[in-house]
């Protein structure tokens, strides 16, 4: 199969390549076509000589599957993969993979930015200096907002596999109590004072709340009214990881309310951020377009990751498959 030349085709190529992370990998085992960004009318007609299929965020339906007469494989460059009917894919015998790990240190870094923006606003006193305010001023030193200092408070991280557990190191790091709420309890890490504790516990305890949770269909909203409303009312509530994790209703009727202080998210619930999105109007938030992903590291990372699973599967010993066949 390797020796044969394949039509491989990439259906929405640029968040991971806009210009800096080259295909080559990809390139040197087929054919190669890149399409920047695929509409959902256009996923036949790009996608129906292909060999091999590598899709982001875009949709490759059952009924799109089953039409693919050549597809023999494809690739989700990325790690949340229900873009993909994977049950059509194992129907049809064709293997579907993803990248499970390769963001873990931009993303636990990414967290860490929202919340010291959150505790600082950097970039507001940035603007306010530039705006002339701290030449008028007649202080050596003034501030728009509360500072927070993070050593001694604790941070509760929902969700502590790879991301989770490396989002705790940087917390201990500044000195932070750590707690984790997950299903799954595999090994504490080494460091000190750190809880297991329940989800409810997570909230009412934290100063910090870290949504770093993978999206299923049983978690979907899970973090609601009922939850934010235990929080401290000076706490923090961040979320880089899935944005159909949050309520985002009930989460824009807090921060309008006083009951938290604040909240910075990186992902929403419906991407690229529709207007009537309640956050956009919400007091105390911080939102960035789904970032924590995408430093040059972590998409180099990504890149060659997803060719080395392609290589893979064209050497006969596939792997990261998500539809066992």
């Amino acid at each position: 199969m390797s020796e044969k030349k394949l039509n491989i085709v990439v259906l929405d190529g640029y968040c991971l390549n806009p210009g800096d992370n080259p295909w080559d990998e990809f390139s040197s085992l087929g054919n190669l076509t890149v399409y920047d960004r695929t509409r959902t009318d256009e996923v036949m007609e790009r996608s129906y000589d292909a060999d091999i299929l590598l899709t982001n965020k875009t949709i490759i339906t059952g009924d799109a599957i089953n039409r693919f007469l050549k597809l023999k494989y494809i690739g989700v460059l990325a790690t949340g993969y229900n873009i993909v009917d994977v049950e059509a894919a194992k129907i049809r015998k064709i293997p579907v993979s993803n990248v499970p790990v390769y963001g873990t240190n931009s993303v636990a870094q990414f967290v860490f930015a929202l919340l010291l923006e959150l505790c600082h606003h950097v970039g507001k006193h940035n603007a306010a200096v530039q705006h002339g305010e701290w030449e008028r001023s007649n202080d050596f030193s003034f501030w728009k907002t509360n500072l927070v200092e993070l050593s001694g408070k604790c941070i509760s991280i929902v969700g502590f596999g790879r991301i989770g557990r490396k989002v705790g190191e940087i917390a201990h790091a500044f000195g932070m109590e750590v707690a984790a709420a997950d299903i799954i309890r595999e090994s504490s890490p080494e460091y000190r004072p750190f809880n297991w504790v329940p989800i409810e516990e997570a909230f009412t305890r934290a100063d910090v709340v870290s949504i770093n949770s993978s999206l299923t269909s049983e978690n979907e909203g899970f973090v609601n009214r009922d939850l934010i409303s235990l929080m401290k009312k000076t706490a923090f509530l961040i979320n880089a990881s899935r944005g159909s994790l949050l309520n985002e209703r009930d989460l824009a009727d807090a921060l309008n309310a006083d009951r938290i202080a604040g909240a910075a998210v990186d992902v929403v619930s419906h991407e690229p951020i529709k207007k009537d999105n309640p956050l956009l109007k919400a007091k105390n938030i911080i939102i960035t377009p789904h970032i924590a992903w995408a430093s040059l590291e972590s998409r180099k990372r990504l890149m060659h990751l997803a060719a080395d699973n392609l290589k893979s599967f064209l050497s006969g010993v596939p792997k990261n498959i998500i539809n066992e066949l």
